[in-house]
């Protein structure tokens, strides 16, 4: 009867882990959700990258919710990547690590945009100045950023281009969630250095195709109704046997 009790018991909490981590997944595509629209939100209305800027609301408002934005896209990514690692392979896992790169990377930058430059902006304005132009517009400026534009440039740039495409692709080969998120998730993200080529005003709005491809695969998460596939022994056993389990 021991032996019958503990197998059922063990049966059970096995199916609330299942039960469990399938309610975070969930949870993480919802949060990839509001990521991606505030990532495509903001496009439109942030405030230009300059001096000026940086001591007004709109400002403090926009950067505050792309800190946010940023930590929920960190959960989501890993969220659509816990869905399909079994299919994904080593592809999916090299795009999640450039994309988790990318975006602690980027999480480090905004958080400084929203904490750190406002009150600085005082004390060094030709830094703050320097910075946003540089990192931000991709303009030469004469400060002396040391090694920050190349961590922007290859930390944040190159691996947000990288991830999405393998990220994307691997999305697309493991045939789980919508392959044409994967897909278009891929392509956005290759496209983007062109970005550099459009006036400064409207490069931002290249983002919404990925905004759009990440927030697509959360809800994918999010709506997503999966059947469990066994339940709890006591549940579903005949009548002596989950009267035996229940002594």
């Amino acid at each position: 009867m021991n032996a019958i009790r503990q197998t059922a018991v063990s049966k059970a909490d096995k199916h609330e882990d299942k039960t469990m981590a399938a309610q975070l997944i969930r949870w993480a595509g919802l949060a990839t959700v509001v990521a991606g629209v505030i990532f495509a939100g903001i496009q439109p209305i942030h405030p230009p990258d300059e001096l000026a800027s940086v001591t007004t609301s709109a400002w403090a408002i926009i950067t505050s919710l792309k800190t946010a934005m940023c930590l929920l896209f960190l959960l989501g990514i890993g969220g659509i990547y816990a869905r399909q690692a079994n299919r994904a392979g080593w592809l999916g896992l090299a795009g999640f690590l450039l994309l988790t790169i990318s975006w602690w990377l980027q999480t480090a930058f905004v958080f400084a945009e929203a904490f750190i430059l406002p009150p600085l902006a005082s004390y060094a304005p030709q830094f703050v100045d320097g910075l946003l132009r540089n990192i931000a517009a991709g303009q030469a400026t004469d400060v002396n950023l040391g090694a920050l534009p190349t961590i922007y440039s290859l930390g944040v740039g190159l691996m947000y281009m990288l991830g999405g495409l393998v990220f994307g692709v691997a999305t697309l080969r493991a045939g789980i969630l919508p392959r044409w998120a994967g897909g278009l998730l891929a392509v956005a993200a290759t496209l983007t250095p062109l970005a550099a080529l459009l006036p400064h005003n409207i490069q931002r709005f290249a983002a919404i195709p990925v905004a759009l491809a990440l927030a697509c695969l959360g809800y994918a998460l999010w709506s997503e109704r999966r059947k469990s596939a066994a339940e709890p022994v006591a549940d579903r056993g005949t009548p002596q046997l989950r009267q035996s389990a229940a002594e």
